[in-house]
């Protein structure tokens, strides 16, 4: 597999470890152990600087404590920056990050996004809860890190075109997914790769190399497109 100009590899990491809190139904699934962690995101990193894979960007979202306990060691120690997306609902709950972890992520050089306000899917919001999610939720980051927020991540990797218009709205400037094939530099909507319990680094990297595949990359470009416009 050999890089394409233009092209990045999003990589997404969501728990790590040990969960510090109860987890909601299927969430399980997303959570890998530290050693696993290490591993893929050293192949990763090696692959992408010897030209086997795309620019790489790291992010993590759902705001679990491991982000700050795992991630930003991790990071530091390879010399790595990450997108970390936050819940403005989970600032003051156990096994979550708080307004100093948001604080002290930034202050180590990451970006901090948001990830909207209670892990509730983004397609079919009412104006109430889309506000709340959209702008509520940016507002309360901001106000943490005393910066704007100018990224966003679909929680559980859902939208539809009318969240995409709101969020265009908004003035987002990057849109993060979990659609699982390549981002291109510079575009607003970003898809990424989760890693999910199970994945090693082989078989990561195997995931990667099938999505390229003509017949995974064709239905991989309808199904964001259904989304993009249903």
């Amino acid at each position: 597999m050999t890089s394409s100009d233009g092209e990045v590899l999003n990589v997404l990491f969501h728990g790590i470890g040990t969960p510090e809190r109860e987890l909601e139904p299927g969430e399980d699934t997303y959570w890998i152990d530290a050693d696993t962690f290490h591993r893929i995101l050293d192949d990763v990193v090696a692959a992408s600087a010897a030209g086997d894979l795309p620019a790489l960007r790291l992010s993590f979202d759902d705001s679990n404590t491991s982000d700050i306990t795992v991630g930003l060691p991790a990071l530091l120690e390879r010399g790595l920056t990450a997108d970390f997306f936050v819940l403005a609902g989970r600032l003051r709950s156990p096994g979550s990050l708080d307004a100093d972890a948001v604080r002290e992520l930034r202050r180590q050089g990451m970006n901090i996004g948001t990830h909207g306000m209670h892990h509730h899917p983004w397609r079919g919001l009412d104006a109430d809860r889309r506000r709340d999610e959209f702008v509520t939720a940016r507002e309360t980051i901001a106000e943490v890190i005393g910066a704007p927020v100018t990224q966003a991540a679909c929680p559980l990797g859902r939208y539809d075109r009318q969240t995409l218009s709101e969020l265009r709205r908004l003035g987002y400037a990057e849109v993060f997914t979990s659609d699982r094939r390549y981002a291109r530099r510079g575009r607003w909507l970003q898809p990424r790769y989760s890693v999910r319990r199970g994945d090693t680094a082989a078989s990561f990297r195997a995931q990667i190399a099938a999505s390229r595949t003509p017949a995974m990359r064709t239905r991989n470009a309808l199904a964001g497109t259904v989304k993009r416009l249903r």
